[in-house]
C-alpha cells in the first residue's frame, strides 16, 4: 500500500483515536483542572499526531524526520505521564488508565520502531 499521508500511518490512526478518547473522557474532569491537567493532557495526545504530520513533511532529510518522530515519542510519553495523575487524582478508573497506556505503549513502540528504521518512508521526489 502507497502512503500518501501521514494519515496513512497505522501510528497516526492509533495515536489519532487516542487524542480524540483523551479529548471525551478529559470532558468530565473537575472545572479547576481546565488549565492544568485536562489541558496538558489534550495537548500532549494531540501533539503525537502534529508531529507527526512534520516528520511526515520532513521526510526528505532523515534526521529532521527522525527529529520529529522523537518529538512525536516525547508528547507520547507526556500523555501516558499525565494517564497516571488521572488516575491518582481519581478522573479515570483502573480499567481506562490501563487500556489508555497500553495504547500509549503501542504507540511508543511504533515510533521507535520508525526511528530505528526512518528509511522506508524516506523519500527524495517531493
Amino acid at each position: 500500500m502507497r502512503l500518501n499521508s501521514a494519515k496513512d500511518l497505522d501510528v497516526y490512526k492509533k495515536a489519532f483515536d487516542l487524542a480524540m478518547t483523551i479529548f471525551e473522557l478529559s470532558k468530565k474532569f473537575p472545572a479547576e483542572e481546565r488549565f492544568a491537567l485536562t489541558g496538558q493532557i489534550r495537548r500532549s495526545s494531540r501533539s503525537v499526531c502534529l508531529n507527526l504530520r512534520e516528520a511526515w513533511a520532513k521526510r526528505r532529510y532523515e534526521a529532521h524526520f527522525v527529529s520529529k518522530l522523537t518529538d512525536c515519542d516525547g508528547e507520547n510519553s507526556e500523555t501516558d505521564s499525565s494517564l497516571d495523575f488521572a488516575l491518582k487524582c481519581g478522573y479515570i478508573n483502573n480499567e481506562q488508565h490501563r487500556d489508555l497506556t497500553a495504547v500509549c505503549k503501542e504507540v511508543g513502540r511504533m515510533l521507535g520502531s520508525m526511528i530505528r528504521n526512518p528509511g522506508s518512508f524516506l523519500t527524495s521526489d517531493l
